[in-house]
C-alpha cells in the first residue's frame, strides 16, 4: 500500500515492489515459513496450469522464463520457427521444443502468443477454436475485424483473452489508479532508439498503442475527434507519429511516439483539477504536484510536491501472473479482448489519418 507523507516539499514517500497481489503464492510462502511440511503437501495436491509460449524470440523468451518460475504454472512447451532457438529455450526452462504451434494442442490449457503482429490472428484463432485460453501480445491484431472475430469466438466458447498491454502492470501505472480521478489534459512521449524490431508495423501499433491503452484506461469517455500526423523515415512504415485525441468529456491527450530517437524515453503527464502527475515509466517514479496554499517551503510556493519512487517490480511477471490467475479461476482478465480492440480501433484511426496526410505530400 502506498501512503503519501504528511508534509510539504519534495519527499520520497513510498517504496515498494509494485507487483500485483498473488494471494495463493503469498499464502503458500507464509505457511512454508511457519510449517514447511504442510506447505509442501498442500502445493503437491494443487493442479498447475499447463502453459505454452508460441514465439520465443526477444520477448517470448521472457514469457517462458516467468512461467517456468511460477508455482502455479507448468511450462510444458515452447514454439519457434527457428528450431535451434526453440531447443535452447526449452532446454533452459525444462520444456518441450516445437516448430509448429499446432503440436501444443492437447498439451496446454493456455498459451502466450508472442509472434510477429501479422500472425496474431491465425495463431490466436487456432487456439481459441480448440478451447485454449490465450494471452496475445499487443497489438491484438492488425485489423478491427480480426480482433472482433477473436472476441466472438472466445465469448461463444467461454474462453479468456488477455491482451499484452504490459504498461498496465507497470508499478507506476498501478499506483496512479489511486490518484487519477478525472484528467483534463494528458501529454505522453514514448521515444526509442532504432532497433529494427517491430518495424513490420507502424510505430503507432508498435509503441504508441501502449499510451493509447493507458489513456483509455484513465479517461472514461468516448473520443470525439483525432488529429494525427507522422512519417516513415527509416523503415517502410511510419517511424514517428503524433496524435491529438479529444474526448467527449473535454479531456485532451497529446501523444507522441518515435522509434528513431537518439534516446529512450517513456513519460506521461496527467493534469486534473487539483494538480498534476508526472510519470517516468523507465525509472518508475511519479511526481505528484497539488495546490496547497499552506505549503510555503516547496520549490513552488503554494504547491505541495511529492514523489513516489518505485525501485522494484516486474511488469511482465505481474501481467503473466494476472493471466494465470484469470484462467485458473475463470475470471475476466485485467486487459480483456474488448479493451485490446478499443485501443486498436484508436490506433488504426490514427494510422488512417496519417496515411491520408502522407499521400497528400507525395
Amino acid at each position: 500500500m502506498i501512503a503519501l507523507a504528511n508534509q510539504c516539499g519534495i519527499s520520497i514517500v513510498a517504496k515498494g515492489d509494485g507487483k500485483l497481489p498473488e494471494p495463493a503464492a503469498e499464502s503458500a510462502q507464509q505457511t512454508e515459513e511457519a510449517e514447511p511440511v504442510v506447505a509442501v503437501e498442500a502445493a503437491s495436491t494443487e493442479k498447475k496450469l499447463r502453459v505454452g509460449v508460441v514465439g520465443v524470440g526477444y520477448l517470448g523468451k521472457f514469457h517462458a522464463e516467468k512461467y517456468a518460475n511460477m508455482a502455479d504454472a507448468d511450462l510444458v512447451g515452447v514454439v519457434d520457427a527457428d528450431p535451434a532457438q526453440a531447443e535452447a529455450i526449452a532446454r533452459k526452462f525444462g520444456a518441450q521444443a516445437y516448430t509448429d504451434y499446432k503440436e501444443l494442442l492437447g498439451k496446454v490449457d493456455a498459451v502466450s502468443i508472442v509472434v510477429p503482429t501479422p500472425a496474431h490472428f491465425p495463431v490466436s484463432q487456432f487456439f481459441l477454436e480448440n478451447d485454449v485460453d490465450v494471452l496475445i501480445e499487443k497489438p491484438m491484431t492488425t485489423t478491427l475485424e480480426e480482433a472482433e472475430e477473436l472476441i466472438r469466438i472466445a465469448e461463444s466458447r467461454g474462453l479468456i483473452i488477455q491482451v499484452g498491454h504490459l504498461e498496465r502492470f507497470n508499478p507506476a501505472v498501478v499506483a496512479l489508479r489511486d490518484i487519477i480521478r478525472q484528467p483534463m489534459f494528458i501529454e505522453s512521449h514514448r521515444l526509442s532508439l532504432y532497433k529494427g524490431r517491430g518495424t513490420d508495423v507502424s510505430v503507432v501499433l508498435d509503441l504508441m498503442i501502449h499510451d493509447i491503452d493507458i489513456i483509455l484506461n484513465f479517461v472514461k469517455s468516448d473520443i470525439r475527434t483525432i488529429h494525427a500526423s507522422g512519417v516513415p523515415v527509416i523503415s517502410e512504415h511510419v517511424d514517428i507519429a503524433n496524435a491529438r485525441l479529444e474526448f467527449e468529456n473535454g479531456c485532451v491527450a497529446n501523444v507522441t511516439a518515435s522509434r528513431i530517437s537518439t534516446k529512450n524515453e517513456r513519460k506521461i503527464r496527467l493534469f486534473q483539477r487539483d494538480g498534476y502527475m508526472s510519470v517516468n515509466f523507465a525509472s518508475r517514479c511519479i511526481t505528484v504536484i497539488r495546490q496547497d496554499e499552506a505549503c510555503d517551503d516547496s520549490l513552488i510556493p503554494g504547491m505541495d510536491i511529492r514523489k513516489l519512487d518505485f525501485r522494484d517490480g516486474d511488469a511482465l511477471e505481474g501481467e503473466l501472473t494476472s493471466f494465470v490467475r484469470a484462467v485458473s479461476r475463470r475470471e475476466v482478465s485485467e486487459v480483456t479482448g474488448q479493451m485490446g480492440r478499443d485501443a486498436l480501433k484508436i490506433a488504426l484511426s490514427i494510422m488512417d489519418q496519417i496515411a491520408e496526410r502522407c499521400e497528400s505530400l507525395l
